[in-house]
């Protein structure tokens, strides 16, 4: 499980520069080996912008499923 959260926040990591340059970041919360999901706390700009929901569906959860396959969903929380 932790060799999980861990290649998830690898991926995580590859797309948070492009984040920060905008005012804000992502933060990896939980990964549910069972169901496959990993939860995402959007941070700074981020976590109000009305695009996140855009940005955390088309970036962030495509970049860590094609990392990390067993990651089913990405959910903000």
């Amino acid at each position: 499980m932790e060799d999980l959260r861990a290649r998830v926040q690898e991926a995580l990591d590859k797309i948070r520069p492009g984040l920060q340059a905008d005012g804000g970041d992502a933060e990896l919360v939980e990964v549910d080996g069972d169901t496959g999901i990993a939860q995402i706390r959007m941070t700074g700009a981020c976590g109000g912008c009305p695009m996140s929901t855009m940005t955390l569906k088309m970036g962030i959860e495509r970049t860590i499923r094609a990392s990390v396959p067993e990651i089913r969903e990405v959910v903000a929380v």
